[in-house]
């Protein structure tokens, strides 16, 4: 059985993206990862997409899109939602079908990092790293053993890990 996921954040352009790339990846089919923005930006950052790739993500997939792709009908049913990012988290989110559990996995974003093309890199590394651990967590649960509120309880854990 396998598990849809969707990475929230409010511009669907770097910390969802990886989030989505690095579950698409190491998740190996167990769990089918999405991403998407309340406020999509329209283009996923550079950084972003270097780290999706290099891990293995198909870049065909890379693109920023709007939450409510997925909450329209013929949408794939979500089982996990998390947000990744602060204001996101605070946004009156679409109605999901089949009420997915939810989590908040707060990041601080990458792209607001104002400085050097080292002080950028070094931002996107340690967001990604982050994420990967946060993701690695997540695929170290035994889900299938767990009812929703272990469930949920499991994934605000994680979330509130300091790395």
């Amino acid at each position: 059985m396998s598990y849809n996921v969707l990475f929230l954040c409010t511009g669907n352009s770097a910390r969802s993206i990886m989030a989505e790339a690095l579950l698409g990846v190491l998740g190996k089919g167990r769990f089918i990862a999405y991403s998407a923005g309340s406020y999509p930006s329209g283009k996923v950052q550079p950084l972003a997409a270097d780290l999706a790739t290099k891990l293995g993500y198909p870049p065909d997939r890379l693109r920023s899109k709007s939450w409510d792709e997925y909450a329209a009908p013929g949408a794939p049913k979500m089982d996990f939602i998390i947000t990744v990012c602060d204001n996101a988290a605070g946004e009156v989110c679409p109605i999901w079908p089949g009420q997915p559990v939810s989590a908040h996995w707060g990041v601080a974003d990458p792209a607001a990092v104002v400085g050097s093309e080292d002080d950028r890199r070094a931002a996107f590394r340690d967001a990604f790293t982050i994420l990967r651990r946060r993701v690695e967590r997540l695929l170290a649960l035994p889900i299938d053993k767990l009812d929703r509120l272990a469930r949920e309880r499991e994934l605000h854990a994680i979330g509130a890990t300091s790395e």
